[in-house]
């Protein structure tokens, strides 16, 4: 088999532990530099929130963020995005409100990246975390007028956040699950059709590089369509069970620097 061209990686609970790369990752990484082997991520984090915790280890990478929805070279030049059609976010948001939640509203201007209305059902801790790329606006004209990336409510009570995705319909692909970062229940709701696949392909089209020539690592439910279509799928031994079944290897957690033996996998 000729040897792998691109190197596509999660960042959380797969390549840092609360942000922090492992030494023997970290010396991983600069070993894959030196042989040619360029790095993707991908992430269902935002581009800025990406950025900092890569830029914090050295690292200026391409990212596919918010879970393939959106792609930026390390300059920050974009070479994917895939946004809602404007009736199908509108389908979106009203699915929200009609469970009484109003939710975070994923955009591309200037310094902003969330928006949010009068009355956010989000956890706060979720907006203290976006920070200054919080904006507050009328939800129903941002989603009229604006391309939107995703929607998101972060730990929210169970009954109302599940009635929102069971509402979205073939408008957009929910994603519910537990107390994965705050307490309580959270959704996040990308545009039909997206997944960080999508913008890897983006990615290769860009580069020139042949995409049947791609190893991927990941744990998550958001790294399925990723893992089942990489040539070579690595899954963190905590990862979850889905992505466990799609594994080609598992390696050691990310607080024991198990992305390691990535570099073991090049000429697989």
């Amino acid at each position: 088999m000729p040897p792998i061209e691109l190197v596509v990686t999660d960042l959380d609970r797969t390549l840092w532990a609360e942000e922090r790369i492992h030494d023997r990752t970290l010396a991983a990484l600069a070993e894959l530099e030196l042989r040619g082997v360029p790095l993707l991520v991908a992430t269902g984090r935002r581009q800025r929130s990406a950025r900092a915790g890569l830029m914090r280890a050295g690292l200026h990478v391409p990212a596919v963020v918010l879970d393939g929805a959106m792609g930026r070279d390390h300059d920050d030049r974009p070479f994917h995005d895939a946004t809602f059609l404007p009736d199908d976010a509108m389908r979106v948001l009203e699915a929200f409100l009609a469970a009484g939640l109003e939710p975070a509203v994923y955009v591309d201007r200037p310094g902003v990246e969330v928006v949010v209305g009068g009355a956010p059902s989000t956890h706060p801790e979720h907006l203290t975390y976006i920070g200054e790329g919080l904006a507050r606006d009328d939800l129903r004209r941002v989603v009229a007028r604006e391309a939107v990336y995703s929607f998101a409510v972060m730990g929210g009570e169970g009954d109302p956040v599940r009635a929102a995705a069971a509402g979205v319909g073939d408008a957009g692909q929910p994603w519910v699950s537990e107390g994965t970062l705050l307490p309580g229940t959270h959704v996040s709701v990308r545009p039909p059709g997206v997944s960080k696949w999508a913008g890897v392909l983006s990615w290769c089209a860009d580069q020139g590089i042949d995409p049947a020539h791609v190893l991927a690592v990941g744990d998550g439910e958001n790294d399925l369509e990723l893992l089942e279509a990489a040539r070579v799928a690595c899954v963190v031994s905590d990862g979850c069970d889905a992505a466990l079944a799609l594994a080609d290897h598992v390696i050691e957690p990310a607080e024991h620097g198990g992305w390691h033996a990535v570099l073991d996998l090049l000429e697989r």
